[in-house]
């Protein structure tokens, strides 16, 4: 095969293993026994000899000055005085120049021949071998040699040295991560050799080696005139989330973000930037450990010093909502400087469950300063405080017996809230809305937004609260039947209910009567299979219990002639003790929690007792 072929196909030399030489032994062994010639005259040499000596003596491994013939794409042939050129690929050439034709280069021999009868030849090997006593005796040494970074590949860089190629992992690059290795593409850095594979060609080298070094002679020096306490000039090399290294003359130094000032940072580009040359105190120095920690806040003066003068307790002050939480918001008085407003001090009369329904961040506000705990930092605010509490005149608005309007704010299970003026509320307690009914809701009888006029009944200041009665607004109807009824009174009424008990009749004023089964004049224990609701009956007062409002009739006394059937008569013989029946009755407020049905129930238990 030509040179010219192998530029069709690409070829850049085979390995060592595939070589296959075939030019005789006889021309390619240096140290061939020419023939001895006699001493008399010189010996023709044969053909052979000719044709061996026609080829430079060269052994394999040797480094061989060559010369470029010609520059192909993705290849470049070498003239090493064998009958064929070597073939080196591009790639191996760093510099383009170095391959232009008629340039003498150096290759190291690695085979006569490869299965195209090409010599097999390498540049980097020979690259390789002539820096390799330079190479040794700097990884040896652990002497600095400089290196160009010539591009980013995977895991760090790739760097030259004394002309080789070398590999600079990423974590030997600095003694802090590099943000972005790619700016460092085409500069100049001392490293150190860390290990070189001859077999593979490698140079691993380390620049964190050189830094390191360095950086402990200037860490032993300035330790040795570093106290805790000086001032000294640093300027911004880093900023992480944590804080900011400060270089103080070749050695770095930590700003931890809490040192950076008496108020919250949230970021420490907030306070300084890369670049930023600044005073700062040192706060700790460790020559073990190498580290210090410096501050900057500490140039100043803490701002908790003197805030029980600046802001004495019932002072008003003014300030930036910072922060808002569920228990309450943050307000910044001043740089380092903030008190938190209680949810339960922001009104007097709203019921506020997020600070968000009065207050929004960087809100400027005007509070009053509640308490100040100066050991721990911390300064209660009151927002309400600002305005005058609505309850502080209400003994002097407001009495009992007093007839108000409100409006009904909310409707609850056990009464009805009433806004008498703003910030003031009254409850309507269930059992204060009607005198003759029983209430278990107060939306039975009130809405929402209506307007009711009402009599104050209690007062407590002190826990904030006023009892209110809507039925008091109205004359007692058990009064004012009191005065047309009597024990011994005929009445007519009609029946509404027809309860186990009895028969429940309708009177004057909305009261209900009361008639006992034993007082009924048809008798029998089923009052429903006899009278029917909506019946009239003619009925006797027995009894009126104004104490306990209770109005008891009788049928049975307007017929005396009818007498108690003797089944009934031994029915209320037979009876349990009647007190365990009237304790499981009674109540501590029987006006609230016992009907009429109850109350005449006992009192026909009563009667029987008598009969």
């Amino acid at each position: 095969m030509s040179v010219e072929d192998s530029k069709q196909e690409g070829t850049t030399g085979l390995p060592e293993s595939e070589a296959v030489s075939s030019v005789p032994a006889d021309v390619l062994a240096p140290e061939a026994t020419p023939v001895s010639p006699t001493p008399e005259a010189p010996a023709e040499k044969t053909t052979a000899e000719l044709y061996a000596d026609s080829f430079p003596k060269l052994r394999l491994g040797d480094i061989v000055t060559g010369r470029v013939v010609k520059r192909l794409t993705n290849a470049v042939l070498v003239d090493i005085g064998l009958k064929a050129e070597g073939v080196l690929a591009v790639q191996e050439f760093r510099d383009r120049d170095e391959a232009a034709e008629g340039r003498e280069v150096k290759v190291y021999l690695e085979a006569f021949e490869d299965r195209d009868g090409f010599p097999v030849i390498s540049k980097k090997k020979a690259d390789f071998q002539l820096a390799w006593e330079t190479i040794k005796q700097k990884s040896e040494s652990a002497e600095g040699v400089p290196a160009t970074v010539i591009k980013r590949v995977k895991g760090g860089l790739a760097v030259e040295i004394l002309g080789l190629d070398a590999f600079l992992p990423g974590s030997q690059v600095d003694l802090r991560p590099v943000p972005n290795l790619d700016d460092l593409i085409g500069k100049l850095l001392e490293v150190k050799i860390l290990s070189v594979n001859w077999y593979k060609k490698n140079i691993v080298v380390s620049r964190r080696l050189m830094l390191e070094e360095r950086q402990d002679e200037i860490r032993r020096e300035l330790f040795s005139r570093l106290n805790v306490g000086d001032v000294i000039d640093g300027t911004v090399k880093t900023i992480t989330d944590f804080g900011a290294f400060v270089d103080i003359g070749g050695v770095d130094a930590l700003l931890h973000i809490s040192d950076l000032a008496w108020n919250k940072v949230v970021h420490p580009n907030e306070v300084v930037n890369v670049g930023d040359e600044l005073k700062i105190k040192v706060l700790s120095a460790d020559p073990n450990t190498g580290r210090i920690t410096v501050g900057l806040k500490q140039l100043t003066p803490h701002p908790w010093e003197r805030v029980e003068e600046k802001y004495p307790v019932g002072g008003k002050v003014r300030g930036r909502v910072t922060t808002l939480a569920e228990y309450g918001a943050f307000v910044e008085l001043e740089k380092g400087i903030e008190g938190l407003i209680h949810i339960s001090e922001m009104s007097w009369t709203k019921s506020i469950h997020h600070p968000s329904q009065l207050l929004a961040v960087d809100q400027d506000i005007e509070t009053v300063v509640l308490n100040i705990d100066k050991e721990n930092r911390r300064i209660s605010l009151g927002l309400k405080q600002t305005l005058p509490d609505p309850w502080s005149l209400v003994d002097e608005k407001y009495h009992i017996g007093q007839k108000v309007e409100g409006k009904v704010r909310a409707l609850k299970e056990f009464g009805a809230f009433v806004e008498i003026e703003e910030g003031i509320e009254g409850l309507i307690h269930n059992a204060d809305v009607s005198w003759t009914k029983r209430i278990k809701h107060s939306r039975e009888e009130l809405k929402k937004g209506q307007r009711v006029e009402t009599i104050i009944i209690g007062i407590d200041k002190e826990n904030r609260r006023i009892t209110l009665g809507l039925k008091q607004t109205q004359e007692d109807p058990f009064y004012s039947i009191s005065k047309e009824l009597s024990e011994g009174d005929v009445v007519k009424a009609r029946i509404v209910d027809l309860p186990k008990p009895g028969v429940v009749v309708a009177l004057n004023y909305d009261i209900e009567g009361f008639v006992p089964l034993s007082q009924l004049a048809r008798g029998g224990k089923k009052a429903k299979e006899k009278y029917q609701i909506g019946e009239e009956l003619e009925l006797k007062v027995i009894r009126i219990d104004l104490e306990h409002r209770r109005i008891a009739l009788s049928e049975r006394a307007l017929h005396p002639e009818i007498e108690i059937p003797a089944e009934e008569r031994q029915e209320r013989l037979d009876r349990p003790d009647r007190d365990r029946g009237r304790e499981r009755y009674r109540e501590e407020d029987p006006t609230d929690k016992f009907t009429l049905e109850d109350h005449l129930r006992e009192f026909e238990e009563e009667r029987d007792l008598e009969d």
